[in-house]
């Protein structure tokens, strides 16, 4: 009866789950052509770490990571600030803010292709009126990347939010009150109960925020298609690249076996630090 019940579920992760992870770790050690397929062992992670267009989308992805992940948790995090508590201007506030979130990313990032329009986007036209020079925003290699990464940070500080409200709406009262009562002031209290108790908070939005910037690639394809110069070739598009463009499964496989490790590797040194930090307050 177990296994029976279980089956569905079982099915359903064996072939959107454990069957692509199979086949791209097959594809990795392989050399696929429409001819059919030859092992090859580590020569195509030789090639790729040999590949100058690999080491730069690693780059900008780490770059773009930066620039992402830590804007993203303190903007949250003072919007939570500002918005905790009851009160039908706070909720009103909060649903502002959230609003980002439930647009699509290609929906979002052809709303911003509008505002970084050379001459004529909203950006350069506020400018001019304001007598300073405009600029490529897309089109120049030194701010592609930071104009993809503002995008990043407006559209995902909203979701990060919810999770620091959640954590803050978790901070037993009878504690801010004993903060309180001892005289402490808000940045005190800031920061002597209230980073404390979102310790676990953080870790948990902190991965959150690093698997985002590796995964979403919608609004690069749409403004940039990593352009100009490979500037904004982030490590999925990389992939994407290789696999539709370049018809090379075994690169691509490779790349995606690569980012995973690396992405884990951080994972896991994220959360054992947030463990680590629970345990020993100090």
């Amino acid at each position: 009866m177990p296994l029976g019940l279980l089956a569905p579920s079982l099915v359903f992760l064996a072939l959107f789950t454990y069957w692509p992870v199979a086949e791209v770790l097959w594809d990795a050690a392989h050399a696929v052509t429409r001819r059919g397929s030859r092992f090859v062992g580590l020569e195509n992670v030789s090639a790729l770490l040999a590949d100058d267009a690999f080491r730069r989308a690693l780059l900008n992805n780490g770059l773009y990571a930066a620039g992402t992940v830590v804007p993203s948790l303190v903007l949250a995090l003072g919007i939570a600030l500002a918005l905790d508590g009851a009160g039908p201007v706070k909720a009103l506030l909060r649903a502002v803010f959230f609003l980002p979130v439930l647009i699509p990313l290609v929906a979002a990032a052809a709303l911003f292709l509008f505002l970084f329009l050379p001459g004529i986007g909203l950006i350069d036209y506020h400018l001019a009126k304001l007598g300073l020079p405009g600029a490529n925003w897309l089109g120049d290699p030194d701010l592609a990347l930071g104009a993809i990464t503002v995008l990043t940070v407006w559209k995902n500080a909203g979701y990060y939010m919810l999770f620091f409200l959640a954590g803050l709406q978790a901070i037993p009262g009878e504690t801010r009150e004993a903060a309180l009562l001892d005289g402490a002031g808000p940045l005190q209290r800031l920061r002597h109960v209230t980073l404390p108790a979102l310790r676990p908070t953080f870790a948990f939005v902190g991965v959150i925020a690093l698997l985002n910037a590796v995964t979403q690639v919608d609004h690069v394809v749409v403004l940039t298609r990593g352009g100009p110069s490979d500037a904004t070739k982030l490590l999925l598009f990389y992939i994407y690249e290789q696999a539709v463009e370049r018809y090379d499964a075994g690169r691509a496989a490779a790349a995606t076996v690569v980012t995973l490790g690396l992405l884990s590797a951080l994972t896991a040194v994220s959360l054992r630090r947030a463990e680590c930090s629970s345990e020993d307050p100090r």
